[in-house]
């Protein structure tokens, strides 16, 4: 049961803070900073998704975290920074591969996975010997870190392996009767969640695809990226990272990525499924069919990968809440800056 600390009264919603003037701002991050240092979970507004964020120096407060989401506690959580000074509180080594993609990518979706320091407790690297750092582009999540003084762990604001949210009234239909705070700050401008490599071990691997894709990551670093992503069996021992668990980023339907020659092959595709699934849901780039009747409901999200990374996860929230039971998305293109969006698709739909 989740602690009374990390929750509004029963029957009552988080209070939702508004930031869009120069005042509620500073209000907003004023009340915040205090509910952090009183051990509280707050959810807030970063460039990738919504997080959930909690003191990363209290355990307790990590634990609400996970309480709060019904994490499991194999899971770990990344560490919001503001600066390297605080980057180096929270990690034991800090070598040149590290320096150099921070320079390049902080602030930004990038997750570097680092050696922790003694000072990170157990409970956010899920008992495991590595933590992920990051230093969000955000202006609210950085100016409540500086407020702070301290990193946050915050993994996204939703319940565990259901879709991140990318928009404040996603928080609050998922984990509205859970926390206290959801902070408003806008549509999230990256809309999925960061890359993560890890540089714990002589050759960097790629744990989590995202919008800064591996061709970039590979410019910088002195020996290729392995691409480790999608497969956390290959390893043994505690998750490095979140985002590694075979079915994740899911809808409440069933998901299914498609190809489709033509109107017709699609037509004839759908057909077979409609008496199982009544309510079906059809996210297409590019080839965008037109004439499938009222029973399937089709929408189009731009053929630009940052656009549809942007679009993406309010699109399938919005499947949810039409109580779609299959939700088909037209199969996007390979190549490196396509794969993030091909993973989260992937796990949705294992």
């Amino acid at each position: 049961m989740p602690s009374p600390h990390s929750q509004p009264p029963a029957g009552q919603q988080a209070r939702l803070l508004q930031t869009h003037t120069p005042e509620l701002f500073a209000n907003a991050v004023a009340e915040v900073v205090e509910a952090l240092r009183k051990g509280e979970v707050v959810a807030l507004p970063t460039e990738t998704v919504y997080g959930l964020a909690a003191n990363a120096w209290n355990p307790e407060a990590v634990r609400r975290i996970y309480e709060a989401k019904g994490r499991p506690a194999h899971n770990p959580i990344i560490l919001h920074v503001v600066g390297k000074p605080m980057a180096l509180e929270c990690v034991a080594q800090w070598a040149d591969p590290a320096e150099r993609l921070a320079a390049a990518f902080w602030p930004g979706p990038l997750t570097l996975v680092l050696p922790k320091s003694a000072r990170v407790p157990e409970i956010v690297t899920a008992g495991g010997p590595t933590v992920g750092i990051r230093w969000p582009s955000h202006p609210f999540m950085q100016a409540v870190i500086q407020g702070c003084g301290f990193p946050l762990a915050a993994p996204s604001a939703n319940r565990a392996n259901e879709l991140s949210p990318t928009h404040a009234d996603h928080v609050l239909r998922s984990l509205g009767d859970r926390i206290p705070l959801v902070v408003e700050g806008g549509q999230s401008q990256v809309g999925i969640e960061s890359t993560v490599i890890d540089l714990s071990t002589p050759v960097a691997r790629l744990l989590r695809p995202g919008m800064i894709h591996e061709t970039a990551l590979r410019e910088l670093l002195a020996a290729p990226a392995d691409d480790g992503s999608g497969n956390p069996a290959e390893s043994s021992g505690p998750l490095r990272s979140p985002g590694q668990l075979p079915r994740h980023y899911a809808p409440r339907a069933r998901l299914e990525t498609w190809e489709w020659k033509g109107e017709a092959d699609l037509a004839a595709r759908l057909r077979r499924l409609q008496p199982g699934f009544r309510r079906i849901h059809l996210i297409s780039h590019t080839r965008v069919p037109v004439g499938l009747g009222e029973a399937v409901h089709v929408s189009v999200i731009p053929h630009d990968p940052e656009a549809f990374a942007r679009a993406l996860y309010a699109e399938l929230h919005r499947c949810d809440e039409e109580q779609a039971d299959l939700v088909v998305v037209e199969a996007v293109p390979p190549g490196p800056e396509w794969a993030g969006i091909a993973d989260r698709l992937r796990r949705a739909s294992a």
